[in-house]
């Protein structure tokens, strides 16, 4: 693909009276988005998100829902979200498609960054971490209501990969590669019913919290937040695997797996513990958590993960998927235990 024609023709799109200096690929090459920045002859300088992951009409979607959401989030995260482009009070966007190609561009201004956190988080970390996440949740419960419509649910998702496992298997590995897929698929379904996670509250959820992709200030507050490939609402569960692995003991590594063990340490439980001072949970959400981890291997690893991830990385995860991470959700991850720490009635 020819990227920089893309951009260009975005940009057209959106403004042709302004002229395009320069175009720089920020990507941080592990996923198949690209990011690139843009610096026009007159000086300024804008970010063009480059996307093919899903479908046009999500990604439309979720950026006009995470504009409403930006806009009405108030003191202290009024200014949080990377705000994007605005053309006839709508948010921007522009579709290319020829041929196979089929891909779609956003522009965002670009966002101050203050902080990033350590690798490895201490416990004073932890605690302000989870303290801030809990804040944030609840800035985001109270917006809800006033938010666009989104047409994504976890079931749907989850029915959308079982249908076409049933359609054709090959495109996920052998028969029984597609079977087991099928079994992950009704066990999440059953399990949702089970921990009634369809009464769950539905709010924005990033899902994404690796370290790169937000910063916060000098007290440890969140500043800003950008990267919004996983966006969706759900579940505020849904966002608690990848805090789970920013206050792992191993913390922040290069080459990383997802494994289901950093949401059983003692350092997750103390991230859970100053969360729930200030936004409480509920004995079925901490259940509810294997479920939300089986479903981001099953929808963002195997389903669509050779369209995030780059090749090296989509198969490493998927083979990862298969013989680790599906298994290891009902032999290495025990709910009862986060339920006892939080002193909740099962």
């Amino acid at each position: 693909m020819d990227y920089s024609n893309i951009i260009k023709k975005a940009w057209e799109g959106y403004d042709a009276s302004k002229s395009i200096h320069k175009i720089e690929d920020i990507s941080a090459q592990v996923s198949t988005n690209h990011v690139f920045r843009l610096t026009f002859t007159d000086g300024d300088i804008v970010i063009a998100k480059l996307s093919y992951f899903g479908k046009y009409e999500h990604f439309r979607e979720d950026h006009r829902i995470i504009h409403t959401l930006s806009n009405n989030l108030l003191y202290p995260f009024e200014n949080l979200l990377a705000k994007s482009l605005l053309k006839n009070n709508r948010v921007y966007t522009f579709r290319y498609k020829r041929g196979k190609t089929d891909t779609w561009v956003v522009f965002y201004n670009p966002i101050r960054v203050q902080q990033r956190l350590p690798r490895r988080l201490d416990e004073s970390q932890i605690r302000k971490l989870g303290q801030q996440t809990a804040k944030f949740h609840k800035a985001c419960s109270r917006v809800k209501n006033v938010l666009p419509k989104s047409s994504k649910t976890l079931r749907t998702d989850i029915i959308a990969l079982r249908d076409q496992v049933e359609k054709d298997h090959q495109r996920f590995g052998t028969v029984a590669q597609g079977e087991y897929i099928r079994h992950h698929c009704d066990l999440f379904l059953k399990n949702r019913l089970k921990y009634n996670a369809g009464g769950f509250q539905t709010i924005p959820v990033f899902i994404d919290w690796n370290i790169g992709n937000f910063s916060v200030s000098a007290n440890q507050k969140f500043f800003s937040r950008w990267d919004y490939d996983w966006f969706r609402m759900s579940s505020r569960m849904m966002d608690f695997y990848f805090f789970s692995r920013v206050v792992s003991d191993a913390g922040d590594r290069t080459v990383f797996s997802y494994l289901v063990t950093p949401m059983m340490e003692e350092r997750f439980i103390l991230f859970l513990e100053e969360y729930h001072k200030i936004n409480p949970l509920s004995a079925d959400e901490l259940g509810f958590l294997g479920e939300a981890y089986r479903f981001f291997i099953l929808n963002y690893v195997i389903k669509d993960g050779s369209y995030f991830f780059n090749d090296q990385y989509a198969k490493k995860l998927r083979n990862e998927a298969f013989d680790i991470y599906l298994p290891s959700v009902d032999t290495d991850f025990n709910s009862a235990t986060l339920i006892e720490a939080l002193k909740l009635k099962p």
